[in-house]
């Protein structure tokens, strides 16, 4: 295959690629200047904003919950029962703590929509903090 533009030969390339391996597999930052690595994050810094909903959590609105969850589900899933939700969001990775929190629904319990998910969601996490 033509390289055309490349500055290095095929060879030099494999042997750059071979000479930074370690460094890239070390688990340690690869910049020289300490100055120019990601500074960690304080015990005292806000919560960053869009991170992952926890529901029956203090802090989870109603429409916070619903929003994870048809993000993560979808409209194809429904209606169903709190089991075949809870393997909808295994195999999409969901976090633990949603499909657990879907996994505490009664198992009689059917839903229809996103919405009348995550009122039962809410509610049996308000249930469960009382």
């Amino acid at each position: 295959m033509q390289r055309g533009s490349d500055r290095l030969s095929v060879h030099r390339d494999d042997e750059m690629k071979h000479e930074l391996q370690g460094l890239l597999r070390s688990g340690r930052p690869t910049r020289t200047e300490e100055w120019q690595d990601p500074e960690p994050t304080a015990d005292d810094d806000p919560e960053v904003a869009g991170g992952p909903v926890v529901p029956g959590g203090s802090t989870a609105s109603l429409s916070a919950v619903r929003l994870e969850l048809a993000r993560l589900l979808g409209r194809q899933v429904f209606p169903a029962d709190a089991h075949k939700l809870a393997r909808a969001l295994r195999r999409v990775y969901a976090p633990e703590t949603v499909v657990e929190a879907v996994e505490r629904l009664p198992r009689t319990a059917r839903f229809t929509t996103v919405q009348q998910l995550a009122e039962a969601v809410v509610s049996s996490g308000r249930e469960e903090n009382a």
